[in-house]
């Protein structure tokens, strides 16, 4: 099968997985590179990614931005940007080694920085939402430039190459981290590029994703509604803001999030209770445009933890495992069991069955 990829389309490809201590204790990149690395054939060489919590704790009241700039005068203009808009603590390039099948890299570059109190005063917004319209603002307006990730004490690390590759480039296992997530392959019907690589991630969000979601359209124009921008023309950065959409600025409770974005069938509402009936209906007729149409496994990242996710009817596979203070997700059993042989359970979650991993006394995402 590997022989033809390039030369047709195989839908059912892309690696997923994700491990952390619930407890908050940082551990090494490296189980999570020979996780997704055991998942090679799911992979094509065009893309691969991580996504990393913890990983700054000198830095952790400050944003760290990461950047990919095509060119030395992309980085200057978004430079000038920043400094209009943030005090920036320090920047410098993020270290990474050579390795032989990671080729032509852009300038990549990362910020430690926190918004002006001038600007957040005359904009008139809280430090979050005034972050997310820098963040669309550069990746819509800024040719050459685009913001990998922008969240507190975490970061992505992605390229077009294989994960485990991609691990090694940006030296992964120098960092310790309490949650980690992974992908391999490139993004839904889009070219194999730099920024195109998952995980997709705004704020402290991140999603990686296997799958193909049929409804972008209607959800990319439902956000845009909203103010996001949806500049990479790809179903996983939709997924990703709509996370921001129905938790940050809406403030959902995380299971009524989950349920819009995987709705049960009618025929399922049909025969629920009348009060939970009357909820299901209302949160179809009121978010309708969040929900998620075709097949999807997902695992979403951020400060508090991770949550998995697929379609309703399961059309990708999701396993997931614990072990003492760690919880294990990724598209296959073998996936785990390689960093964990003996785990104390293990469970193939239900379509449309989130499996919600959250930080000790944590309460909610």
């Amino acid at each position: 099968m590997l022989r033809y990829e390039g030369k047709i389309r195989i839908p059912s490809g892309c690696a997923i997985s994700g491990i952390m201590n619930k407890k908050g204790q940082p551990f090494p990149g490296d189980d999570i590179i020979k996780s997704i690395a055991l998942m090679h054939d799911r992979s094509n060489g065009l893309g691969g990614g991580f996504a990393a919590y913890g990983i700054y704790p000198e830095y952790k009241d400050l944003y760290a931005i990461h950047m990919f700039y095509d060119h030395e005068g992309a980085k200057a203009d978004v430079e000038m940007f920043l400094n209009q808009h943030f005090k920036i603590e320090l920047s410098e390039r993020i270290p990474t080694r050579k390795v032989s099948s990671i080729k032509n890299p852009p300038i990549i570059w990362r910020y430690f920085a926190f918004p002006r109190g001038d600007k957040l005063a005359e904009a008139g917004l809280d430090e979050s939402e005034y972050v997310v319209r820098c963040v669309m603002r550069i990746n819509s307006d800024f040719e050459g430039a685009f913001v990998v990730s922008s969240g507190k004490n975490m970061g992505a690390f992605k390229a077009v190459g294989y994960p485990e590759d991609v691990g090694d480039f940006y030296m992964l296992d120098t960092y310790r981290a309490y949650i980690w997530t992974a992908h391999g392959r490139f993004p839904t019907n889009t070219p194999g590029w730099w920024g195109g690589a998952h995980p997709f991630t705004l704020l402290d969000w991140s999603v990686v994703h296997n799958g193909e979601i049929s409804s972008y359209d209607a959800n990319r124009r439902w956000l845009e509604m909203f103010g996001y921008k949806c500049t990479l023309q790809t179903d996983t950065e939709a997924i990703t803001y709509m996370f921001d959409l129905l938790i940050r600025r809406h403030r959902l409770p995380l299971e009524i999030a989950l349920t819009a974005m995987a709705a049960p069938l009618w025929d399922e509402i049909e025969r629920m209770e009348p009060e939970q009936q009357e909820l299901m209906i209302s949160i179809r007729a009121v978010y309708g445009s969040a929900l998620i149409n075709g097949p999807f496994s997902i695992i979403l990242g951020c400060k508090n933890g991770i949550i998995a996710l697929n379609d309703r009817i399961k059309l990708r596979p999701l396993t997931a495992a614990t072990k003492g203070d760690f919880v294990f997700i990724a598209s296959e059993e073998s996936a785990i069991r390689t960093v964990c042989p003996r785990p104390d359970a293990v469970w193939t979650p239900m379509g449309g069955e989130p499996v919600i991993a959250l930080l000790e006394g944590v309460e909610d995402i």
